[in-house]
């Protein structure tokens, strides 16, 4: 009799499960995955995460579900970047326009700290909760720079580094105390034309004056009482009382449902199959270096290597069924070596006849720019860092610092520039020739390449480049970027331009069986080989501190100093 009952009892739950309105959840306190994990270290790092393209597909599919009824997203403290917030903005907008429920809880749009990104997010839902302790950071955007000459100089350490051209201002942070006239104009032009979009999602979502919001962001960080008040919040509650009003809304027996266990449901879309047409979608994350991509099991994030991106590329590319290629990219920038063999296998994609669109993530800036000029189409969120289209090199030279410690070097060699690149000794004029030469090399490399993929002018492209960082709402004035919009709207977008119908299924590249990734790859044109690895680096979580010293890392196509926008 129990037996039977149990049985009775779990094919009634699993019947619910198939009927029962769904409430989908989406938990960003450990914010968002990118892509797919690279390599191994990384799927255990990002257990805990959902991903991006999950959570979008995810809610697109989730718009046409009848069974669907809401939605409700807790907002955590973990940073999301801009671009990756306009993302969410404009899936949870559309999710809502199909008629469902949309509601946004947080603890704390920042804890005694800056919040305004995150509340920005949570405008465009139809309500925004807030817990009765909580606080509304929306203290606007800062951008701020550092300085390190005075404190290096004390040291007694030296840079010589230049630079193409003004805006690429890496340099300013060695070599400066302060702001150069085209460093705080492209910075100010940057938090200006952020300010201008946040307040403008702020107004929309919340129906709100811009002129009211603007105000407001000028009095802020609100009390959530304040908050209230100013129609910034809709009410305060805890967390029990916000998902029991939403599961009442939704009905009794709806259940909770995280949307991207959602999105990889069995009625989650169209699969490809053997012979089917299908989108490739590359992902290319993090700094830029030669060789494959991978993290280090120090710490720190990931990068994109050239050999795993430019195999998944080809295999992409050679695959019969793969009919165009959406490219994910998020950088700073990194190797310009590196960036080059990337940008070669965009340019043999597109002459293969195959469209290749790029979506820029948060940040595709400097070779991260360059990775993507020669697409057939870019698609970038306005809050999207791009641009930064120049290089800097050169050295610090500790000499003066290994003096004070007591320590002496000698060098042999044979060579009159065999000790170029050491640091303890500043460049001869020879020597400094020659950097230079290098850095305009390229520099006019790198120009004409964005003029040949961009349909711009010589002269056009270089009055865009020198170095500046742009928003991709300034990028897209100014040609450098095609359309605004994100992930979904670039595989909208593939997908138009090869022809194929809208629901023609997307497949991640490379996409290897557990038997392939066991195997080592037969040649440099195997699948496997885009695989990526985990790597043994010196700096692991002092990387960036290293970069800010001067010392090696990922090349000199990097986005220059710390860019966050809070």
């Amino acid at each position: 009799m129990d037996a039977t009952k149990v049985i009775i009892d779990t094919v009634d739950r699993l019947r619910q499960r198939r009927t029962a309105p769904l409430v989908l959840e989406l938990d960003l306190t450990e914010g968002l995955a990118e892509g797919p994990p690279a390599d191994p270290l990384g799927a255990i790092l990002s257990m805990r995460k959902a991903r991006l393209a999950d959570v979008l597909s995810g809610l697109k599919r989730a718009r046409k579900d009848a069974r669907v009824r809401a939605l409700i997203v807790k907002i955590g403290t973990q940073p999301l970047g801009l671009a990756t917030v306009q993302e969410l903005r404009r899936a949870v907008t559309r999710f809502r326009e199909a008629g469902k429920l949309t509601v946004a809880f947080a603890e704390t749009f920042g804890e005694f700290g800056a919040g305004t990104v995150p509340y920005y997010l949570a405008t465009a839902f139809e309500r925004v909760y807030l817990q009765p302790s909580g606080d509304v950071g929306l203290t606007g955007v800062s951008m701020e720079q550092r300085f390190l000459r005075g404190a290096l100089g004390k040291l007694g350490v030296e840079y010589q580094i230049g630079q193409r051209h003004e805006y690429k201002t890496a340099a300013n942070t060695f070599t400066q105390d302060h702001m150069t006239e085209a460093h705080r104009e492209s910075m100010g032009r940057i938090t200006e034309s952020v300010t201008e979009q946040i307040v403008a999602g702020i107004a929309e979502g919340r129906g709100l004056d811009p002129a009211l919001v603007r105000e407001l962001v000028d009095q802020g960080p609100f009390i959530g009482a304040e908050a209230v008040e100013a129609g910034l919040v809709d009410r305060m509650a805890y967390r029990d009382e916000v998902y029991d009003e939403v599961k009442q809304a939704a009905g009794e027996s709806a259940l909770l449902l995280y949307v991207g266990r959602y999105a990889k449901g069995p009625i989650s879309g169209k699969l490809p199959h053997p012979g089917g047409q299908t989108v490739a979608l590359v992902h290319g994350t993090g700094p830029i270096r030669l060789g494959r991509s991978g993290r280090s099991p120090l710490g720190g994030g990931g990068a994109m290597g050239s050999d795993t991106v430019c195999a998944a590329l080809r295999a992409a590319r050679r695959d019969e069924h793969v009919k165009a290629v959406v490219f994910r990219v998020d950088s700073p920038g990194g190797s310009y070596v590196a960036s080059d063999a990337i940008w070669r296998e965009v340019v043999l994609t597109r002459k293969a006849g195959k469209p290749i669109v790029v979506s820029m993530g948060d940040v595709a800036a400097s070779g991260g720019y360059m990775v993507s000029m020669a697409a057939d189409a870019i698609v970038a969120e306005p809050g999207t860092l791009t641009g930064s289209i120049g290089v800097f090199g050169g050295k610090a030279v500790i000499g003066g610092l290994l003096e004070k410690l007591g320590v002496s070097s000698e060098t042999v060699g044979e060579g009159a520039n065999a000790g170029m690149f050491s640091s303890t000794t500043a460049f001869s004029e020879a020597q400094w020739a020659r950097v230079n030469a290098w850095l305009d090399r390229v520099y006019d490399d790198f120009v004409s390449k964005v003029a040949e993929g961009r349909g711009l002018s010589r002269e056009r492209a270089h009055e865009l480049a020198k170095g500046r960082v742009w928003t991709g709402a300034d990028a897209r004035e100014g040609g450098l970027v095609d359309e605004l919009g994100g992930l979904e709207d670039a595989l909208a977008l593939a997908r138009k331009k090869a022809g194929l119908p809208a629901d023609a299924p997307v497949r991640s590249y490379p996409k290897l069986n557990p038997l392939e990734r066991l195997r080592p790859a037969d040649s440099s044109e195997d699948r496997a080989a885009a695989l990526a690895r985990v790597r043994i680096e010196a700096w692991g979580p002092l990387a960036h501190l290293a970069t800010e010293l001067g010392l090696p890392s990922y090349g000199p196509l990097m986005l220059p100093g710390s860019w966050t926008i809070r």
